[in-house]
């Protein structure tokens, strides 16, 4: 233990904790201030998950251990005050420690807290600084939250720490806390203290109604869409529409996998309408990936002509630009207000005793979602059988669509209702043969794109050497296709062992 906070007793004013500290302990009385600090994170808590948190004060942005005032790393800069990259820190440490934890995320400005401290240094026999310790007033706007009193060892004074411990909880009655102030504050601002995360765990039990369980899971998914909503519209980040993308497509996959739940006149009304909020988002994320990779595949061609894909890169820009518009009034348009809405309100009533059920409906949902993965499985392993070299890419790509079916029958109901065991080594080697097929699929897209953007990079004056660098950039991608379809037999054959055929067969059918 190097630091802890505590809470003040009820009854016991900051005032009055100081006083008792101050006869309680040998103390040098410091002097009192006022600092306002910023905080920042991802919208899905990257940085609270790592135990991490980023806090900008008197012209420092800091990385932080979560609880403690230690930096891990930091920058002396300007405060931020829109969404922040990695890409935009000065080079330093706090930008390598950064990178890795964020990823293509930006930090977010979470609460702005204004802090009243009494600062003392508790000290040893020697008169020696042995801990630390702040007894904070802090505010968010003119809501005060809980006074606290922060206690941190001086470094290689551990044992003094436990000491002064002893002292604040048993003489004075200061109740040990593991809620950091940050997340009190973000609570107290009305948000979720660590984000709020792309990935949903519903509690499923066997047994439980088919349509209840399948209710509770889309609910949870429609609260990704909604959630990840402004910030794809405000384009603060470009994970967002992804992480939106994502629960649609796995909105679409519960509905096509456990359709007979549903009753099917409205289900087949839905299913329509979430393929359209899929289809109207699908160019911008394309680009989004383009611009994102964009490095890399220019580091698949020559150095010497790197730089001449320039004019590609603007191309690119301009249409995300042109896209992320007609996406912003599909989202904005009250097509997809009314889409969400409707959704909502079906999902309640099949949670109820209201509407009409599908023909599985009662069935327990280990049964339903038993039989539809060892049914998908099953078909994976004909498809990847009769694959060989020669295949059509479509062979490759059907595949992969199947893919995507069964990990989200394992992540929403194979975690949930099979044993962990079976499951979990199962989407291991199903993400392998999953990152193969993306890879194959990808490259061709890629190329295909690349040969469709030719005329409209050649209009710029360096559209020649632009287009000749594609052309080397295409046998690039091209090469690297043939090389997934190189990896896809090993993948394959470590997905559809015949030991892992006997588990699916055992476990799900």
């Amino acid at each position: 233990m190097t630091a802890c906070d505590y809470l003040l007793p009820e009854g016991l004013t900051l005032a009055a904790a100081g006083k008792a500290v101050a006869e309680l302990l040998e103390v040098r009385d410091g002097h009192s201030c006022v600092g306002e600090r910023s905080y920042y994170d991802t919208f899905d808590g990257r940085l609270h998950e790592a135990g991490l948190v980023a806090l900008w004060e008197d012209g420092r942005l800091m990385l932080l251990k979560l609880g403690s005032d230690r930096a891990v790393a930091r920058a002396e800069m300007p405060k931020p005050t829109r969404p922040l990259f990695t890409g935009e820190l000065p080079d330093g440490s706090l930008r390598a420690a950064l990178g890795p934890v964020l990823g293509e995320r930006a930090l977010l400005s979470l609460v702005e807290i204004r802090n009243r401290e009494r600062l003392f240094d508790v000290l040893d026999s020697e008169r020696k600084t042995v801990v630390r310790l702040r007894l904070q007033q802090p505010a968010l706007g003119r809501r005060r939250l809980r006074p606290r009193v922060h206690v941190t060892a001086v470094r290689g004074y551990d044992k003094a720490l436990r000491l002064v411990d002893d002292a604040l909880t048993a003489e004075i009655g200061l109740k040990p806390t593991d809620e950091p102030l940050i997340d009190e504050a973000v609570a107290a601002a009305g948000a979720r203290p660590g984000g709020t995360p792309s990935r949903i765990e519903v509690p499923l039990r066997p047994g439980q109604r088919a349509d209840a369980a399948a209710a509770a899971v889309l609910k949870a998914l429609l609260g990704v869409t909604e959630a990840n909503m402004d910030g794809a519209l405000a384009d603060l980040d470009s994970e967002f529409l992804h992480d939106l993308r994502v629960s649609v497509r796995r909105t679409r996959a519960v509905q096509r996998e456990l359709r007979y739940v549903f009753e099917p006149a409205a289900l087949a009304k839905f299913r329509a309408e979430f393929r359209w909020l899929q289809q109207i988002t699908g160019d911008a994320r394309d680009l989004d990936v383009y611009l994102l990779e964009f490095e890399q595949m220019r580091a698949l061609v020559p150095g010497p002509i790197r730089s001449d894909l320039g004019p590609l890169h603007a191309v690119l820009m301009s249409r995300r630009t042109a896209a992320r518009r007609r996406m912003c009034r599909a989202l904005r348009s009250p097509k997809t207000v009314a889409l969400l809405s409707d959704w909502s309100s079906f999902l309640d009533r099949l949670q109820s005793d209201e509407g009409a059920r599908g023909a599985a409906a009662g069935r327990p949902i280990d049964e339903v979602a038993g039989e539809r993965i060892a049914k998908v499985y099953a078909r994976m392993v004909r498809m990847g059988d009769a694959i060989g070299p020669g295949s059509p890419s479509t062979e490759y790509h059907e595949l992969r669509k199947q893919g995507k079916e069964l990990r989200y029958l394992l992540e929403l109901f194979g975690l949930p209702l099979f044993s962990g065991a079976v499951v979990k080594p199962m989407i291991k080697s199903l993400k392998a043969l999953q990152d193969v097929l993306g890879r194959h699929q990808d490259r061709e897209v890629q190329a295909a794109t690349l040969g469709s953007l030719g005329g409209a990079v050649a209009g710029d004056s360096d559209g020649s050497a632009a287009l000749m660098a594609m052309g080397v950039l295409v046998e690039r991608l091209e090469e690297d296709q043939l090389a997934a379809r190189e990896q896809f037999a090993a993948r394959f054959a470590t997905f559809a062992n015949k030991r892992q055929r006997k588990l699916v067969r055992e476990t799900f059918s």
